[in-house]
């Protein structure tokens, strides 16, 4: 038979008569109590209790079910409340993300910010991107719900220590949880960002009718695909460089085998490219030195290093392309396209040591053109900056840096260049002359007699 307490009866009664007229903020700790009371007097289950309750904080469906479930019931004791906030979904969502879940921040993953890349904690203000830009919203969250909310997640990584400043992990959806705090930031100002990569399926033609590219570029993009040019997409932080790199694969050949290495599982090219023999792998810069070895005896058509932020990954692209691996392609943060080689020398030289004019020769010998790509002040629009033609002359020593479009910000059109150096020629020819003529006429129009 169930127990019956008068206590609760008589409070529920209570209730009853007043009109369900409990606040939110006192239905979340009325109900925060009787799970901890229950938990208390079912002491022999407890370690299934636990377990429960640590699966439901991380995210588990059936775990986090189990709760919201139990809230339904415990609600019929107590009513409603009527101001339920209206970042929660429901009331029983609501007193789940305030007790157990993720607080104010479960709005983020709800349908209405599936396409937000990121949320920010900071003290206890909380933020989403929202078409590029970071907005304040209305939700707080105090410092003893953070530090709570921090236990939970750290739930992910047990070897993680509590008392480190920083702390690094990955949600089961994919989410990077990124935490700063203790020494590292300002009392009460502890942060906690959650990224997650957002790559849109996008043709060339839907690139162009965003204003991303120029829509005359289209055949001419596809048919340098086809041409298996090594390349490398350039830009700062959210300039849409991984977005173009996945347009730019989805148009490889898809029977040809490649490689794609990430430090993070940005790039889904399992969904982008279900049919393709693509190998992922995922590799710090740690954990690249002891499979480099392995990768170079790959018999993989292509290699993508998607984010080449560091020394040992791009020294892994350099030595492929030296090997004469074709359809080479590279994402790297930079502000200043022409900078390029030595930018990515100087990684590889602060990793590996070596001669930076030396490395970045070879940079320039490995890569046929550059894709740069900028935000605008409207941060929702992405704009192709530049393309530059990169090679290295041998007989005189020289790097070279040649511009085959540049976007007019003014005009607000796209200036081309009838650019086709000998070494891009043999190349292609090797590949496909036949699509090397039509490429060569097609950038001869664009260019007009440059």
């Amino acid at each position: 038979m169930e127990q019956f307490y008068l206590e609760d009866y008589l409070a529920a009664e209570n209730h009853s008569r007043k009109g369900g007229d409990y606040s939110f903020e006192k239905l979340c700790k009325l109900i925060n109590k009787d799970f901890l009371d229950e938990w208390d007097e079912q002491k022999e289950n407890i370690r299934a209790d636990l377990d429960i309750q640590k699966n439901a904080i991380i995210g588990h469906k059936k775990e986090v079910s189990f709760f919201k479930n139990k809230i339904i019931e415990l609600l019929k004791k107590y009513g409603c409340c009527t101001d339920v906030p209206s970042w929660y979904k429901s009331l029983e969502d609501g007193i789940y993300h305030e007790n157990w879940g993720l607080s104010g921040i479960a709005e983020w993953f709800g349908d209405g910010y599936k396409e937000s890349s990121s949320a920010k904690v900071i003290g206890d203000r909380i933020y989403f991107m929202e078409n590029g830009k970071m907005k304040l919203k209305k939700q707080r969250i105090s410092k003893e719900r953070r530090e709570q909310l921090i236990r939970a997640l750290l739930l992910l990584t047990p070897e993680e220590r509590l008392d480190k400043n920083f702390h690094e992990i990955y949600m089961l959806d994919g989410t990077r949880v990124t935490i700063f705090g203790g020494a590292m930031v300002k009392e009460g100002q502890d942060v906690i960002i959650f990224r997650r990569y957002i790559i849109p399926t996008y043709t060339f033609e839907e690139q162009a009718e965003r204003g991303t590219i120029p829509a005359e570029a289209v055949p001419l993009f596809k048919a340098m695909v086809g041409l298996g040019y090594n390349m490398a997409f350039t830009g700062a932080v959210r300039t849409a460089k991984t977005t173009f790199l996945s347009t730019w694969q989805s148009y490889e050949d898809k029977s040809l085998e490649g490689v794609m290495v990430e430090t993070d599982p940005e790039i889904p090219l399992h969904k982008l490219m279900p049919d393709a023999p693509v190998v992922q792998v995922i590799a710090d810069n740690d954990r690249l030195g002891s499979i480099v070895k392995n990768l170079l005896r790959s018999d993989a058509d292509y290699m993508i290093m998607a984010e080449a932020r560091e020394g040992a990954a791009l020294d892994t692209a350099i030595k492929l392309a030296a090997k004469g691996s074709r359809r080479m392609k590279i994402t790297y943060h930079t502000r200043e396209p022409l900078n390029f080689p030595y930018d990515a020398a100087c990684e590889i030289v602060g990793s590996l040591g070596g001669d930076v004019h030396f490395m970045a020769r070879k940079v320039a010998a490995s890569f046929d053109y550059v894709f740069h790509f900028v935000q605008l002040k409207d941060k929702s629009r992405k704009k192709l900056k530049s393309i530059h033609e990169l090679s290295y002359d041998r007989s005189r020593d020289e790097i070279l840096m040649k511009p085959v479009c540049e976007y007019d910000f003014q005009a607000d059109k796209w200036q081309w260049r009838n650019v086709l150096g000998e070494d891009k020629r043999k190349a292609a020819a090797e590949e496909d002359a036949l699509a090397l003529e039509e490429f060569s006429n097609m950038l001869a129009g664009l260019g007009g007699s440059a």
